[in-house]
């Protein structure tokens, strides 16, 4: 498991414009991953639909937020679009990211295998995970006034 004060695993996805994106390219900004069990879920749709309408607040911090989940690229797209998100959603669809940041159910409900928990990461310029918050309930929300106090820490 991934501690605050240690490298954040690296990963690469595919955002819902099939465009590649690797947290190396991120260096040198703040960002907040944000991982999702299912796209057009009714807590997912809260969380995500909340991070929008302040994603204000994210950007006055400098950070780059991505949704994180292992729905298809395809999936997430017309979620991103039936929602009207305002940030990138990326596909953990073989859920290496999810895995590699310990953000993964083992058996979700219905009995569905490998679904990404609900978590924020805060990773700081550097690449330094800052804040780390996995929820053991799919039905809970990450704390987003502590994210951004983490995001607020960072210089």
């Amino acid at each position: 498991m991934i501690e605050v004060g240690q490298k954040a695993p690296a990963f690469g996805l595919y955002d819902t414009e099939k465009n590649k994106v690797s947290l190396s390219d991120l260096a040198g900004k703040k960002v907040l991953l944000l991982f999702f069990p299912l796209a057009f879920t009714s807590v997912c749709t809260t969380e995500l639909c909340s991070v929008r309408d302040n994603i204000s607040a994210y950007n006055n911090l400098n950070t780059s937020v991505f949704g994180i989940s292992v729905d298809s690229p395809q999936t997430l797209k017309k979620f991103k679009e039936d929602q009207h998100l305002n940030f990138e959603l990326l596909s953990d669809f073989n859920k290496d990211a999810s895995n590699a940041y310990d953000a993964i159910y083992q058996t979700f409900s219905l009995e569905m295998k490998g679904v990404s928990k609900r978590a924020a990461f805060v990773i700081d310029r550097n690449g330094i995970l800052r804040y780390r918050e996995v929820l053991a309930s799919a039905g809970e929300i990450p704390n987003f006034i502590a994210v951004k106090n983490a995001l607020e820490l960072i210089a």
